[in-house]
């Protein structure tokens, strides 16, 4: 079954297979079956003619795909432009939202084996 040019994986049930498309997660994923009263558990090659265009009609009706990942870069775009923190925090591959990046973060930063400890090196014993 494909829906806007995206191929659903045959073998999953229908509520996991939904969120392949970027947009559809798994609440909304089980929001469109259930409004297409789609039992959540079928498989995508089991539904009917009937049942997958009412479930690309319900798809279409979200923004998802390709226009979710531009408004997506034109919020960050928009945020550096404006020099906001956040949008400093996004240029310069951060954690925007208050995390630490002492400990955590450290393969985005590119600290990647820095061993944390004293500090002190071992004295061997002769």
């Amino acid at each position: 079954m494909r829906i806007i040019g995206i191929t659903l994986p045959e073998n999953k049930r229908m509520e996991i297979a939904l969120t392949a498309i970027y947009g559809i997660g798994r609440p909304r994923a089980k929001l469109i079956l259930a409004t297409a009263k789609v039992d959540a558990g079928m498989r995508p090659n089991q539904l009917t003619v009937e049942q997958e265009n009412e479930i690309r009609k319900l798809v279409e009706g979200y923004k998802i795909e390709g226009d979710l990942k531009r408004e997506v870069a034109g919020n960050i775009k928009r945020l550096k432009d404006i020099k906001a923190y956040r949008g400093n925090r996004h240029a310069r591959h951060l954690p925007t939202r208050g995390q630490r990046t002492k400990t955590n973060s450290r393969t985005v930063r590119g600290n990647v084996r820095k061993t944390m400890g004293s500090g002190r090196r071992k004295e061997e014993k002769t």
